[in-house]
């Protein structure tokens, strides 16, 4: 592949664009395994553009479509929680076959809901602050909003879904630059004075 880069520039460029509201159903998103691959692939895909693009689209969305503040309490929680599936992802570095990522991708975004939720239950008034009110939090959630089970089907779904797909790109491009230089080892060509094995024992056999 002439240009490494390719892929997880343009892997950004769309998460990027998939993050604006109303495109995807609600948790439903790359992001667990955005995160979950800079760490199982970090010399492909560098944490610090993800993570710059999850800052910048936050700002945008809280900014021209919610008109609320560039960022709140919510947002560093979150990040805290990308950052643990990141740490995730850094124990599967080794383990790259599609079924350890998978489910590498899936626990990731279990933590994320775990995380988050469990931040929105210490946080959030609407919830006591007991065993009941923690898992009213990770189940129901509060009134007004979607069940918070959903949201834990959804981030399930997405997270092995996208975890999966993004993992095959990325091995493709770990694989691309060994094939190229084995081809260009098969293509050099031989000096002056050096015979192949074959050439040299064909010479014996002629004395």
């Amino acid at each position: 592949m002439k240009n490494p880069h390719f892929i997880p520039v343009l892997v950004l460029l769309t998460f990027a664009v998939s993050r604006w509201p109303g495109l995807m159903p609600l948790n439903f998103s790359a992001a667990y395994a955005i995160a979950f691959c800079c760490g199982a692939f970090r010399n492909r895909l560098p944490w610090s553009w993800a993570f710059a693009v999850l800052v910048l689209t936050d700002v945008a969305k809280n900014v021209l479509y919610y008109n609320a503040p560039a960022m709140n309490v919510f947002s560093v929680l979150n990040y805290a929680a990308f950052g643990i599936i990141y740490g995730l992802g850094r124990g599967f570095s080794k383990k790259h076959s599609t079924l350890h990522l998978a489910g590498g991708g899936l626990l990731g975004a279990l933590l994320f809901y775990w995380v988050t939720n469990t931040g929105a239950w210490i946080q959030n008034p609407e919830y006591a602050k007991t065993v009941m009110g923690w898992f009213q939090a990770l189940t129901t959630g509060t009134t007004g909003w979607p069940q918070t089970w959903e949201f834990f089907r959804n981030t399930l779904l997405s997270g092995g879904l996208f975890t999966t797909i993004l993992a095959g790109l990325l091995k493709i491009t770990e694989q691309q630059p060994a094939s190229e230089t084995e081809q260009r080892e098969d293509e050099s060509p031989v000096t002056e004075g050096e015979q192949k094995p074959e050439q040299e024992a064909s010479c014996t056999k002629s004395h």
